[in-house]
């Protein structure tokens, strides 16, 4: 094998929980620098690692992931370099990351590529998330002072958003992701032809397995095994929190997880003494970027992330029957609906659709999910050599994909031809700007809000452009339509508020 052949020769996750036993308040900072000692010590190498890192990439934390926020605790000047020194490393390039979940897999690929054309011999990935931390010192009145002030220079990728803001959604109060992918999995629950609690049910039936991935790991934020019924049943607890979603079956953010994964040319391995039982081959990794929401053609789809994964499974040479181990990123339904909706695949595959347990019980650890994910896809390799895993990695709102594939069976990087960019589609729906009277609704939710329940709508405009709105929820007919969960379809006489909002009722 090359020495310049790119393998992944340890990962490592660490977390903690708020009533857990030994508990220890870890910032964010710490939290990742224990994460990646623990990806140090599984390489079971012969020789020190850190020295060896050349290349570090530090996941954005959410809180760190828009301009307008920032950690209340403070954090690090320099998150890179802070979290590498916690293990003695001091690499030549150092990264703080773009926000998306799709980031840390299609980082594997680049530093990957980066490995096999000699740029890079040792490279990192590794981010942390401390949001449970924040929130319980916080409801304490306690502020322990987070910040850092570490040397040396880094790359600052910037926020990366800006193919994700839905301007016009935000301002009808669709401000977050739960409503906006609500938006999507409503327009496939109208293609469907499913009534709101059909819906809800067929969701629970989806994630009651991942409930039982989650109770088995020791990582999961909320490791309890759930019945399909406990999942879509209505109830104070369970409530809803923007139609069709209750809260059980959404991301859960409140978490203290990080992940690392480390990469080296086989060179650097076997100088490092590293078993070649512990190296796990990159047979793919593909990336590719969707279409705003408001502009997709079919509201309810996202062909960016079956392109992507269908361009991973082709260099991998792979067939989905031909995978072993499967995990697509789940903060909501409808990613990984959409994966089985195209590819066949049923809520009880044998091989199950989570390696972690997924985002709504493992956690949904920020931008840094996947990373978690690839380090059960490379733990899982291992075990079971010879085999093939898949990791789909989702970002914003279904708006990027990264999907890799990963196995003990060597991988040929001699063309450094497994990394691929997938080109954006070129069929966007256009966007209405100006005042329109009419509009035919494709998709709605019911935003479950602190000021009160927000009714969203996306459609056309008589000039068959896309255009939003809220539905006129103090109009009776309007009202019971929408709560009702079937308006698709429906014609609206459209007015602009005194704020440019577009109101709409039901002839």
């Amino acid at each position: 094998m090359a020495d310049n052949t790119p393998v992944i020769i340890g990962v490592g996750q660490y977390s903690e929980r708020v009533d857990q036993p030994g508990y220890e308040a870890l910032s964010y900072m710490d939290l990742a620098g224990r994460a990646l000692a623990a990806a140090i010590a599984d390489s079971g190498a012969g020789e020190p690692v850190a020295p060896a890192i050349d290349t570090l990439a530090a996941i954005r934390a959410f809180e760190m992931s828009r301009p307008d926020r920032k950690p209340p605790f403070g954090a690090a000047n320099n998150v890179p370099r802070a979290i590498a020194k916690r293990v003695g490393a001091n690499p030549k390039r150092a990264i703080l990351t773009t926000t998306g979940g799709q980031t840390n897999q299609q980082f594997v690929g680049e530093f990957a590529s980066a490995i096999a054309t000699g740029k890079s011999e040792c490279a990192v990935i590794v981010g942390s998330e401390a949001i449970s931390t924040v929130l319980a010192l916080s409801a304490k009145g306690e502020r322990p002072d987070w910040s850092e002030e570490v040397e040396g220079d880094f790359e600052d990728q910037g926020f990366g958003v800006d193919g994700m803001m839905e301007h016009a959604l935000f301002a009808h109060g669709a401000t977050g992701a739960i409503p906006l992918y609500a938006l999507a999995e409503n327009a496939r629950r109208a293609k469907l032809g499913k009534n709101l609690n059909e819906y809800r049910r067929d969701i629970g039936e989806l994630f009651a397995p991942f409930t039982k991935v989650a109770a088995a790991n020791p990582h999961a934020a909320a490791p309890v095994e759930r019945s399909a019924d406990e999942l879509a049943e209505v109830t104070d607890r369970n409530r809803i929190v923007a139609e069709p979603y209750t809260r059980m079956t959404v991301a859960r953010d409140q978490v203290n997880q990080a992940a690392a994964i480390i990469l080296a040319s086989a060179g650097t391995a076997r100088k490092l003494g590293i078993s070649k039982d512990k190296w796990v081959h990159i047979h793919a990794v593909s990336a590719a970027t969707e279409l705003m929401l408001s502009n997709r053609p079919d509201l309810s789809a996202n062909p960016a992330s079956i392109a992507s994964v269908e361009a991973a499974l082709v260099r991998a040479g792979k067939g989905m029957d031909e995978i072993g181990h499967i995990d697509f990123y789940s903060c909501f339904a409808i990613p990984v609906f959409n994966q089985m909706d195209h590819f066949g695949l049923s809520v009880d595959d044998p091989r199950g659709l989570t390696l972690t347990g997924g985002l709504p019980f493992f956690g949904g650890a920020g931008n840094n999910y996947s990373a978690h994910a690839i380090c059960e896809a490379v733990q899982a390799a291992r075990r079971d050599r010879g085999a093939f895993a898949l990791v789909g990695a989702n970002g914003g709102w279904m708006s990027k994909y990264a999907t890799g594939i990963y196995s003990t069976e060597p991988a040929d990087w001699s063309n450094n031809d497994r990394f691929e960019k997938l080109s954006m589609a070129d069929d966007a729906v256009p966007l209405g700007t100006g005042p329109f009277e009419n509009a035919i609704v494709e998709t709605y939710t019911i935003n479950n809000a602190k000021t009160g329940n927000v009714a969203v709508w996306l459609g056309r405009n008589e000039a068959g452009e896309r255009v939003c709105g809220n539905a006129d929820l103090s109009h009776d007919t309007t009202r019971k339509l929408f709560e009702g969960g079937d308006p698709f379809g429906a014609k609206l006489a459209v007015h602009q508020d005194s704020k440019g909002r577009n109101i709409g009722r039901v002839f």
